[in-house]
């Protein structure tokens, strides 16, 4: 007797993105499944940041009978629910800036998918909760109180990853994630994935920083100009002839405890 599989993750295939009239992601193909922990990397330019914006329903494929794009078995999605399965890690704090937004509220707005809290938002016992059982599990209740705007770019990384994981979603999606961290927030960061990743949350990186492919890592998919040029085990496509190709200029790699480096 077979065993029924669960839904996957991700399922694309003959996905074109077009933007501004240029054809940005070209017929593309991908399965993931749940439990996976997978990077894309591709240098900047690579089509990354349109392949997030498909992945979470900002942007649409060009509607073609051949074209299917199902997150969690489903092709059609309220915006806000796919939300709560899917988090959304971005490097992009300054909306948070704008006003005083404590790390607390910054957490709690996460349930509204807002940019702070307004008088208008019902916060509840168990909404509270969760943003304390979520900061505990990141260890920054002392980020509780204090500004966004006062914080580290670590501290507030691990606010907004935080933020992400109040619904208890299923996968987590960390768009570069290290983008104008410190050395050591980065390892900070890394740990974090790595925790993340160990305790059965479905990890998807998409970075163009090498180091950022932790250790729980096991899939790497390259991305070139619109196109996914290669998808395979880690150890076979993180090599210094591989990553030369990819990224059009000769580079070295080492490896040192679980991480990959590019050296010159």
């Amino acid at each position: 007797m077979s065993i029924p599989q669960s839904p996957a993750l991700i399922e694309m295939h003959n996905v074109t993105v077009v933007r501004s009239g240029r054809t940005v992601l070209h017929a593309l193909n991908l399965h993931i499944d749940e439990g996976e922990h997978v990077a894309i990397l591709g240098p900047n330019g690579s089509g990354k940041s349109t392949l997030i914006k498909t992945i979470t329903r900002e942007l649409y494929p060009i509607f073609d009978p051949g074209t299917t794009l199902r997150l969690f078995g489903l092709e059609r999605w309220n915006v806000s629910e796919l939300r709560t399965m899917l988090g959304i890690v971005s490097n992009d704090i300054d909306p948070f800036f704008g006003r005083p937004i404590t790390g607390a509220e910054a957490i709690l707005s996460g349930f509204f998918s807002s940019v702070g809290l307004g008088a208008f938002h019902k916060v509840t016992g168990a909404m509270q909760e969760r943003a304390a059982e979520v900061m505990e599990q990141l260890e920054i209740p002392h980020l509780a109180n204090r500004l966004v705007s006062e914080m580290s770019s670590g501290e507030g990384r691990r606010v907004m990853i935080a933020r992400a994981l109040v619904h208890a979603p299923r996968a987590l999606l960390f768009d570069e994630p290290s983008n104008s961290l410190d050395v050591t927030s980065q390892r900070e960061l890394r740990q974090t994935m790595s925790k993340l990743a160990r305790s059965g949350l479905t990890v998807l990186l998409i970075t163009h920083h090498l180091p950022d492919v932790v250790p729980e890592i096991g899939r790497v998919i390259f991305m070139r100009q619109g196109s996914f040029a290669a998808d395979g085990a880690k150890a076979e496509l993180l090599t210094s002839a591989r990553l030369s190709e990819l990224f059009s200029c000769s580079v070295g790699v080492s490896l040192h405890d679980g991480y990959y480096h590019l050296t010159s």
